[in-house]
C-alpha cells in the first residue's frame, strides 16, 4: 500500500508573531517553524495503517521553500519512508497549492492520500477537498479515526450529539483531526535515520496565485480592566456595567 501524507510548514502555535516591514508578511526572524499540528495526526494515521498492514510505504509531500526540507525531515524522523518537496510558495490561494499537489499525486498511484484537517496558519480547510476534487477521488473531511477492511475505508466524524460514519472505496482522500491518531515522538534512532532517507525536490506546477495580501495589522489593544469592588457588595455595580456599558445583558 502506498500512503501519501500532504503536510505544511507553519509557525509554531506558541510563537509570538511580528509583522514584517513591508506590512504584508510576518517577520521570520526568531520564528520556530513546525509541521502543522493537524498534519502530525495525518502522519500518525499513515504510520499506523502501514504498521497494521505490515507492508507498504508512507510518503510525505509538501509545497514550500528551502526551509520546508527541515519540516519534511521531522516527518521522516517520525517514521515516514521518503519525502517530496514541491518548490513554490504555499500562500493564501489554496487552489494553487491543490493544483500543485494534484499534479504530483496523479503520477504517484497512491492508495490513500491523507491531509491534516487544516493548516494551523491559514485555517482554511480547503486544500484537502480541493485536491480530491481535482483527482476525482472520494473525500472524507475532519475524520477523527478510520479503519480499512480490504479496499473499503470506514471513517468516523464527530457531529453535534453523535458521530457520522462514512464508507469509501480506495483510492481516497481523508483529512484528519484530533482523535484516534495521537502523534508519536521521534526517537533518536528515527532522527538519525531521517538524515539518510530520500528527499526529492521538484518544481511546483500550481500556477500563479490569484489572492494578494494588501495589508496586515495587529489587533487593537484591549482597554485596561477595572475593579468595581470586592465580594457580594460589588455585584450590583457589576450588573449595572454589564447592562449599561457592555450591553451584555
Amino acid at each position: 500500500m502506498k500512503i501519501v501524507v500532504c503536510i505544511k510548514r507553519t509557525p509554531d502555535t506558541e510563537t509570538k508573531i511580528r509583522l514584517g516591514g513591508d506590512g504584508v508578511s510576518i517577520d521570520p526572524d526568531g520564528v520556530k517553524f513546525i509541521i502543522s499540528p493537524y498534519d502530525e495526526f495525518a502522519i500518525e494515521a499513515g504510520l499506523q495503517l502501514k504498521e497494521a498492514s505490515g507492508d507498504g510505504e508512507v510518503i510525505l509531500l509538501s509545497m514550500g521553500g528551502d526551509g520546508t526540507q527541515e519540516t519534511l525531515r521531522q516527518g521522516l524522523a517520525m517514521g515516514a519512508d521518503r519525502a517530496i518537496l514541491l518548490k513554490g510558495e504555499a500562500g493564501l490561494d489554496g487552489l494553487v497549492t491543490a493544483k500543485a499537489l494534484a499534479a504530483e499525486l496523479k503520477e504517484m498511484d497512491a492508495s490513500l492520500i491523507l491531509f491534516g484537517m487544516k493548516g494551523a496558519d491559514m485555517d482554511q480547510q480547503q486544500v484537502g477537498p480541493m485536491t480530491a476534487t481535482l483527482l476525482g477521488l472520494p473525500c472524507a473531511t475532519a475524520a477523527s479515526g478510520f479503519e480499512l477492511v480490504g479496499e473499503t475505508l470506514t471513517c468516523r466524524r464527530g457531529v453535534e450529539g453523535g458521530a457520522e460514519i462514512l464508507e469509501m472505496d480506495l483510492p481516497a482522500v481523508v483529512t484528519i483531526t484530533k482523535g484516534k491518531f495521537e502523534p508519536r515522538y521521534a526517537s533518536l534512532k528515527g532522527i538519525m535515520a531521517a538524515k539518510r532517507k530520500p528527499l526529492e525536490e521538484k518544481d511546483a506546477q500550481g500556477g500563479e496565485s490569484r489572492l494578494i495580501v494588501q495589508d496586515l495589522s495587529y489587533p487593537p489593544e484591549r482597554p485596561a480592566g477595572r475593579v468595581v469592588g470586592e465580594g457580594p457588595d460589588a455585584a450590583p455595580e457589576l450588573v449595572r456595567l454589564l447592562r449599561e456599558e457592555a450591553k451584555a445583558l
